[in-house]
């Protein structure tokens, strides 16, 4: 079976085990789930696995196939994920937001500290801002230039590390449940006023009174980020950065901005400094699960080592398994006659 074949069932099976999960919790435990929302999304993605199929089957364009693929299983698996977040609610274990702190006051962060700063700093909070949310116009931005590139494998080994480090994220989530600093912290009036944030201590105390009532209502059109630790922002942010590297105009600009959305983390996203730090175990272990790996497990790169050695050459397989071969057999045999 081809890595394509391979990846294509992989994200096949998740997305579907995880909706049939999230279908049968739904009945058994009575969530009160807005069904008729969900299932337009369920009909948008299923469009463009239809797409997908299509181009892949019938057009033998595996570039397109492969964009339409990947948005399908994201869209589905996104709404399929944040369902089983709210889901995992009333299982949530204990609060550890009071250990966070405690963690960033040792090593020298202190959050309320710096989000005075920031409302002295219009500007560069502004700035923050824009580039917080930008993350997700990056991965759909991703997610084209690989597969318009040709780079199918990764495209789908992407939309796996995507979802790994959201399965990581959300079950580390419930046995110990987070929602940030600014779940913890208030500002005078004056205060909020100056800052523009995208998620301000308001929207955390209603995360926190979610742990305490329950879901309520679960809603595409109001769902919010239960995650406090590990930062699923920053995971993102890592992921996008790992496979825009093999993207030449992408590279630089890519990096540049997730090093800045990793510094806007803990202001724009209401994070614990421990909680984007989390982030970086969590992407490399994701990136992992997804089948990246470097040196010798790579055969392509296996192959320009190889080559680059005078009597060696090296031929693929049709498994993606590599062979060392002399470089030059016959030459090499009458030499030996």
């Amino acid at each position: 079976m081809s890595d394509i074949a391979r990846l294509q069932r992989v994200l096949l099976g998740l997305v579907l085990l995880l909706t049939a999960l999230d279908a049968a919790w739904w009945r058994l435990a009575g969530f009160d789930l807005d069904a008729p929302a969900y299932g337009r999304l369920a009909a948008l993605s299923l469009g463009l696995l239809g797409a997908g199929l299509y181009y892949q089957e019938r057009r033998r364009e595996p570039q397109i196939a492969a964009m339409l693929l990947g948005a399908a299983f994201l869209i589905q698996f996104s709404a399929a994920a944040s369902v089983l977040n709210y889901m995992l609610i009333p299982l949530a274990g204990p609060r550890i937001d009071g250990l966070l702190m405690a963690a960033d006051t040792a090593l020298g962060f202190d959050w309320y500290r710096v989000m005075l700063a920031m409302a002295d700093r219009p500007r560069l909070n502004l700035a923050f801002f824009h580039v917080y949310n930008l993350v997700l116009p990056e991965i759909a931005l991703v997610l084209v230039a690989l597969a318009w590139s040709g780079r199918t494998v990764q495209t789908y080994r992407f939309c796996l590390a995507l979802a790994a480090a959201a399965l990581m994220a959300i079950f580390f989530w419930a046995a110990f449940p987070s929602f940030g600093a600014m779940s913890l912290h208030g500002f005078a009036p004056g205060i909020a006023a100056r800052l523009t944030l995208t998620v301000d201590t308001q929207y955390g105390q209603e995360l926190a009174a979610l742990l305490r009532d329950g879901p309520g209502f679960i809603s595409p059109a109001d769902l919010r980020g239960l995650i406090g630790f590990p930062s699923y922002h920053g995971a993102l942010a890592l992921i996008v950065t790992w496979y825009g590297w093999s993207l030449r105009g992408l590279r630089w600009p890519l990096i540049a901005l997730n090093a800045a959305v990793l510094v806007s983390t803990p202001v724009q996203g209401g994070h614990h400094m421990v909680d984007v730090l989390a982030a970086f175990p969590v992407a490399a272990l994701a990136l992992a699960l997804a089948g990246e790996r470097q040196g010798a497990r790579n055969p392509a790169r296996m192959r320009g080592l190889v080559n680059r050695m005078r009597n060696l050459t090296i031929q693929l397989r049709k498994n993606g398994a590599f062979r060392a071969m002399p470089a030059h057999p016959a030459r090499q045999s009458r030499a030996a006659d």
